[in-house]
């Protein structure tokens, strides 16, 4: 067997096995665009604290405060504490100026977000005990939230809902193929998965940021002890472990940056891959054994989301250096594996841009661009999306750590409509 007939059958398992292990998600399009059920618009006012976890976050900090100052909500029951982590600019002036409660810390031997997050806790709960707030929203520091976010949160948070995540909008979503590969593929995220999950009863999944937990919730995890490279992934993987089912709102809308550099775009992804890799490692097996238990569908369905592509990729990849290399030593032709390498690069190109593209056109009037832009970028999304490939790579061998992503699309909410 030639090696280019070898990568070719291996192209087809693997793309059957995607076929498998995805496969599932198509019948999540129809239930997506379904027609909304009408919303019941009352709700008990809740006591909520705002967490922001901020890192040399001067330029951006403010906007975000002054977002959650102009809810519709009652301000009474909002309140917005910020963490100024190992900061070495005027983040922390600037956020109390804002309006904000703010602690410095400074520890550079536990570094990250989830660290940060539990400072946090520990001080809110050592001033104003445990029974003060009723929910914790979770924000980064460029983050923007539309005017009714927390009404609309509100609305949705409680009962069989205790933890609650968001509709994740873009605000640079224009600047470049970089941004936008970000911006789609949250919209995505966010309109046909965690939406048709939370509608067929299933576990939405909590992705970095605009999120909403309970006080019960953090009683039971005694703080933040989410400590990983992707703590969100580990709360999510956590809280359906425990029972919890994490709901959905899309009618609550965050506007978060997206990286622009190539260069720092796989710095922040590899800590992603990584991350999940291990929290994998660690929870794979419980998360097998839920299966067959209460919640089942959505251990099933959150192992599916995460396990195949790290797998696969990796065995894709791995596969075409060796066609390669046994082609060049047995004096073959590289245009057959040109050709092979080709068809398979084309079918998931397909399938990405028909992903890509139902996404622009359900969400168009939510991305904030030019019309030129939107379809450029649509074209572009499977470009963006197969850098995961040597992103996932170099994730597994080489040397990853949290490393804060600079922020500098400064802006208001106004600025944005």
């Amino acid at each position: 067997m030639s090696a280019s007939i070898f990568l070719e059958n291996v192209n087809r398992i693997i793309g059957l096995l995607f076929l498998l292990c995805y496969g599932y998600q198509l019948l999540y399009v129809p239930v997506a665009l379904w027609r909304r059920h009408k919303v019941v618009r009352t709700a008990p006012l809740r006591r909520y604290a705002v967490l922001i976890s901020a890192r040399n976050e001067e330029a951006v900090i403010t906007h975000l405060i002054d977002s959650v100052h102009a809810q519709d909500y009652p301000s009474e029951n909002l309140q917005v504490f910020v963490v100024a982590d190992n900061c070495t600019d005027d983040t922390a002036l600037a956020a109390e100026k804002a309006g904000a409660t703010v602690w410095q810390r400074r520890n550079l031997r536990q570094v990250g977000k989830g660290y940060a997050l539990n400072f946090l806790l520990t001080h809110i709960r050592e001033t104003y005990g445990d029974e003060y707030f009723d929910g914790y929203f979770v924000f980064d520091a460029d983050n923007l939230l539309a005017s009714d976010y927390v009404s609309r949160m509100n609305e949705v948070f409680g009962g069989e809902h205790q933890i609650v995540t968001s509709y994740r909008n873009s605000k640079n979503y224009g600047s470049n193929w970089i941004s936008a590969g970000y911006g789609l593929w949250f919209l995505r995220d966010a309109a046909f998965l965690n939406d048709p999950r939370t509608r067929l009863g299933l576990s939405a999944v909590v992705s970095g940021t605009g999120y909403l937990f309970s006080r019960e919730v953090m009683l039971r995890c005694n703080g933040w002890p989410f400590h990983s490279l992707s703590e969100d992934t580990e709360f999510t993987v956590n809280s359906i472990l425990e029972g919890e089912k994490i709901g959905y709102c899309g009618e609550a809308e965050l506007f978060d940056e997206q990286p622009t550099q190539l260069g720092q775009s796989f710095r922040q992804r590899m800590r992603w891959v990584r991350g999940n890799t291990l929290v994998l490692l660690r929870q794979g097996g419980r998360l097998v054994r839920g299966i067959g238990g209460r919640g089942g569908l959505s251990c099933l369905d959150l192992l599916l989301s995460m396990a195949p592509a790290i797998v696969l990729t990796v065995c894709g990849a791995a596969a075409g250096v060796l066609a390669t290399v046994l082609e060049l030593l047995s004096g073959g032709r590289i245009l057959p594996m040109v050709g092979a390498a080709a068809m398979s690069f084309a079918v998931p190109y397909l399938l990405l841009l028909l992903a890509g593209a139902i996404t622009t056109a359900t969400q168009w009037k939510r991305i904030h661009t030019s019309t030129w832009k939107k379809i450029l970028y649509t074209l572009t999304f499977p470009i963006f999306m197969a850098t995961y490939v040597p992103v996932t790579l170099w994730a597994m061998v080489g040397k990853v750590e949290w490393k804060p992503i600079k922020h500098c699309a400064v802006m208001s909410v106004r600025e944005l409509k």
